[in-house]
This record gives structure tokens, sequence and C-alpha cells, in this order.
């Protein structure tokens, strides 16, 4: 069983379908002992930072994702699921989950990114990735693959070289793929990204990791 952490952000039914429509069964779930059981846990969502670690901090949940990442069982974050397993986010001036040392940031402040007046903030729609290590969640992702964004804010570990698994150019490069032993995360997302997002969330329901 494959759980989807609800912790009061957007976009959850979006991705039990895509996961139910690759054929795993999964739930949306709150409930701390069910994610302890589950073989796997994906940690989506959209909205703001500060209320999303309010939510996790009071129902408990971001003790249990710490652990079932510390216990090495596989875990995915898409979207805001990914910005907040940094330590902070610039968003609300966020302290986050820390799984991965680093912080989340806006585009607005990025200086290259503000000489570039023409480009919009929300960053939305379809972009390639140009991946920087392999991987077995991403082992069928195609040069001329496109996938779905919808983020005003995005990872940048400490450890660049050691973290960042792919980028994804809009007016400067920014991290759209992480990972470390047992998580994956992606600033796209894969349940909105057609084939190409289907095929990474079938690698990430076989993939087990070696860590």
């Amino acid at each position: 069983m494959i759980a989807i952490i609800d912790y009061n952000a957007g976009n959850l039914t979006s991705v039990e379908r895509a996961i139910s429509n690759i054929g795993y069964k999964c739930i949306i779930t709150k409930d701390i002992q069910e994610i302890e059981k589950a073989d796997r846990i994906i940690f989506p969502g959209v909205g703001a930072a500060g209320s999303a670690m309010k939510s996790l901090v009071k129902t408990g949940l971001d003790k249990a994702i710490k652990n079932y990442f510390y216990n090495g069982k596989p875990i995915l974050g898409i979207c805001l699921g990914t910005q907040i397993i940094m330590s902070q986010s610039e968003e609300n001036n966020t302290e986050c989950l820390g799984l991965i040392n680093g912080c989340t940031k806006a585009f607005s402040s990025n200086s290259d990114f503000k000489q570039i007046p023409s480009l919009k903030v929300p960053h939305m729609g379809w972009n390639s990735i140009n991946l920087l290590s392999e991987h077995p969640v991403f082992s069928s992702i195609k040069k001329d693959d496109e996938f779905y964004f919808v983020h005003s804010y995005y990872p940048f570990p400490d450890d660049y070289s050691k973290f960042v698994l792919g980028v994804t150019d809009y007016g400067i490069s920014f991290p759209s793929i992480i990972g470390y032993k047992n998580m994956i995360a992606t600033q796209f997302h894969a349940e909105k990204s057609g084939r190409p997002g289907l095929e990474i969330l079938k690698n990430f329901c076989k993939w087990e990791p070696s860590c």
C-alpha cells in the first residue's frame, strides 16, 4: 500500500487518481499508524510552506515523515512536498523538515531572474528536464519529454552536486529533481505530466532503494 500524506495541502486527489490508474493501491491519509505501515509514501501538495509546516507539526506528521525517511523506506516528494523537505523556505521564512540541508528559494529573489522582465511568476507550464545523474526512477525519461510545473519557489540544496539530480531552465537553471538515499523529490507534477509523468510514478512504485 502507498500512503499519500494528507496535510491539508491541495492536489492530493490528482496523485491518488494517477497512482490508481497505473495499477497500484494507495490511500490519502493523515493517520500516523497507516503511514508507518505503508510500503512507500508520497508527499505531494500545492500551497504555502508556512501553513503546510504548521499543519505537519500540529498533527505530528513532521515526525512521522522523518521517521519514515530514517527507516529507509521509499519517499517521493512533489512540488510543495519537495520544497519543505529542505531546512528552510524563503516563503513565509519557514523552518522546514530538514531532511536535506538547504533552502527553498523564490524566483523573485534571484538577481539573474529579475533581469528578465518577460518571465512571469509563478512559473507555469511545460518544460524539459536535464538529468545530471542516473537514477532508476527517471530511467525512462527521454530528452524531449516535458513535465508540468506551477511554482514560485524551487529547492536549492547546500551540497548541490550531491543532491541535485536534474535541472530545468526558466530564465535561470534551477533544481527540478533532488534525491538522497531513499528519497526522491520533483518540483514538477508527475501526476499531471502525461505519459512521462506516469512512467516516473511507475518507476517509483517499483523502486527499491539500496541504502
